[in-house]
């Protein structure tokens, strides 16, 4: 649930207050205790501000404060019942919440997570959060409090009928959980030639990874190249090459130009890409250029736990 559940702590910055024109810099450089405390400092001057109360709820949120996010939220819901995203804020926060405690505590607050996240798909047939939320509450929730993969389904075509893109990735997701592989597949192809994002790509990129057929694997992010042109997935197939032992020399050439060409917009450090080197190269059995890959790596980010690890893999 945790994917989708997270959209509710995108951040709404329509204040005109001069004292909050900061706030979107802070989200921006997730600087999230400083963004609450100077949310929480105004709120001291205009306790009812329904807008700075929904941003010191997503601010608690992305610290992952739950209980104060439900707080905000709840407020949210007090001052405006009929608002459908404040309805779904509060369910995806009470949501995250019960991930984060144990499932005996968790199946006390479940009711309320679904009967928010339905008031919120009730008001506002169009909500397109809500309704990706339920998809996965439906799916993940045994049957015996609720589970049901037919509602799953059932939002999943509300989604197609708002989007054709989102209800063809919410029905692969239904699927793939379902440990139906191929509609999954299917759906997600679906996505990918309606729209085509990145996001789209990495759904089947999973579905081929977590059903251990890597070389497809590899062969829908050479797909998402040629459409996005990002130096990203050139260490996405180096990744999958490295994990896999497969195609060892295309992983080796894609890391290579992922360092190369590398940028922070690439998100993904060097280390890692010196990193999944050592790898490749201790399935060649070449111990001496693994080690010098996996000591670049270390040298980067010396706390990295896997490096060190395959590093004794190595001299071992």
């Amino acid at each position: 649930m945790k994917f989708f559940l997270l959209l509710f702590l995108l951040p709404i910055m329509a204040f005109s207050q001069s004292n909050l024109d900061d706030v979107d810099a802070l989200f921006q450089k997730k600087q999230f205790k400083k963004a609450e405390q100077l949310i929480s400092t105004y709120l001291k001057t205009d306790p009812n501000n329904l807008q700075a109360i929904e941003l010191l709820g997503d601010a608690h949120g992305h610290q992952k404060k739950w209980d104060a996010a439900i707080i905000q939220y709840e407020k949210l819901i007090n001052k405006k019942v009929n608002n459908a995203n404040y309805h779904y804020k509060y369910g995806g926060a009470l949501g995250m919440k019960a991930l984060s405690i144990s499932k005996i505590k968790a199946l006390g607050i479940i009711g309320d997570v679904k009967e928010a996240f339905l008031t919120a798909a009730e008001l506002d047939k169009n909500h397109i959060g809500t309704r990706w939320a339920l998809v996965e509450l439906y799916m993940q929730l045994p049957g015996i409090i609720g589970g049901s993969k037919s509602k799953s389904l059932h939002y999943a075509e509300e989604l197609e009928n708002l989007s054709k893109v989102d209800g063809y990735l919410a029905k692969g997701y239904v699927y793939e959980y379902d440990d139906a592989p191929e509609l999954a597949e299917k759906y997600y192809k679906m996505a990918i030639k309606e729209g085509g994002s990145l996001t789209c790509f990495n759904k089947l990129t999973n579905l081929y990874k977590n059903e251990n057929e890597p070389q497809k694997a590899i062969k829908n992010i050479e797909v998402a190249h040629k459409k996005h042109q990002r130096n990203a997935l050139h260490y996405q197939i180096g990744k999958v090459a490295a994990e896999y032992n497969v195609e060892l020399d295309k992983g080796q050439r894609c890391l290579q130009t992922y360092i190369k060409n590398y940028s922070a917009e690439d998100g993904v450090p060097k280390a890692w890409a010196h990193y999944r080197l050592a790898q490749i190269y201790m399935h060649k059995k070449n111990k001496q250029v693994a080690l010098k890959y996996i000591d670049l790596a270390i040298a980067e980010l010396p706390k990295i736990k896997p490096f060190k690890e395959v590093r004794e893999r190595i001299l071992r």
